[in-house]
């Protein structure tokens, strides 16, 4: 089993950033890709970034990228995802996912097999 929580959300206005951390437990973490999903309301839930275990290859959602980063620190048992410039239609739940399958990063919900509880960010225009 692995617990994943999620914190950094919150409100802030449009061109500001947030930084979201996912703390992992009860498996080694460094043996788990990463990702970052979120759902806006009445929207299907959307990958936002992916981290092989190692953070030798990082995935982005192209609508996102040059905005988002998602760092991961395996002494620390955390992934991180950056968001810089963001905007209203950012608003949304994010969250984190942990995929056991290493080989590679899938940018598909149904391939992670444990989610955290979400975290609320909320873009002011």
């Amino acid at each position: 089993q692995v617990q994943l929580v999620e914190s950094g959300g919150g409100l802030v206005q449009a061109g500001g950033s947030l930084r979201l951390s996912c703390a992992a437990s009860g498996r080694t973490f460094s043996r788990l890709n990463m990702a970052w999903f979120r759902q806006a309301p009445g929207k299907e839930r959307e990958f936002v970034a992916g981290i092989s275990w190692s953070g030798s290859r990082v995935y982005k959602n192209e609508s996102m990228k040059g905005r988002f980063t998602i760092p991961r620190d395996n002494a620390k048992n955390t992934v991180y995802l950056q968001m810089n410039s963001l905007k209203p239609e950012d608003t949304a739940v994010y969250y984190c996912a942990a995929d056991t399958d290493r080989s590679f990063v899938s940018t598909g919900k149904y391939e992670y097999d444990y989610w955290g509880q979400g975290t609320q960010v909320t873009v002011s225009s």
